[in-house]
């Protein structure tokens, strides 16, 4: 069974940084994607970032390209958001999401295996 469990939300002013961290757990091979994805108050899910395990592929949505970095540790399915230059249209709650995949599939894919969430808030 994967586990996942993101951390490292909290309340920032609009321009800081914050590092969000997700790690994952119990996969059964090395072939698997961790992603990111957000939720704002009556707004859809949005897949944010994705990180592939078997070729370090990465995937961002236009509204963090260039501000966003995902990253994985060195031989771990822990996996790292970098967020700069946060925005008021960033706070959300993020949740981190795992699953045997093969590639980021742009974050089209099903992920099966989600944390529980943790709250990103940007003041203006």
């Amino acid at each position: 069974q994967v586990r996942v469990v993101d951390s490292g939300g909290g309340l920032v002013q609009s321009g800081s940084s914050l590092r969000l961290s997700c790690a994952a757990s119990g996969f059964v091979s090395d072939t698997y994607a961790i992603g990111w994805f957000r939720q704002a108050p009556g707004k859809k899910r949005e897949g944010v970032s994705c990180i592939s395990s078997s070729d370090g592929s990465t995937y961002y949505s236009d509204s963090v390209k260039g501000r966003f970095t995902v990253s994985r540790e060195n031989g771990k399915s822990t996996v790292y958001l970098q967020m700069n230059s946060l925005k008021p249209e960033d706070t959300a709650v993020y949740y981190c999401a795992a699953d045997h995949l093969s590639s980021c599939y742009d974050m089209k894919a099903a992920f099966g295996y989600w944390g529980r969430g943790t709250q990103v808030t940007v003041s203006s």
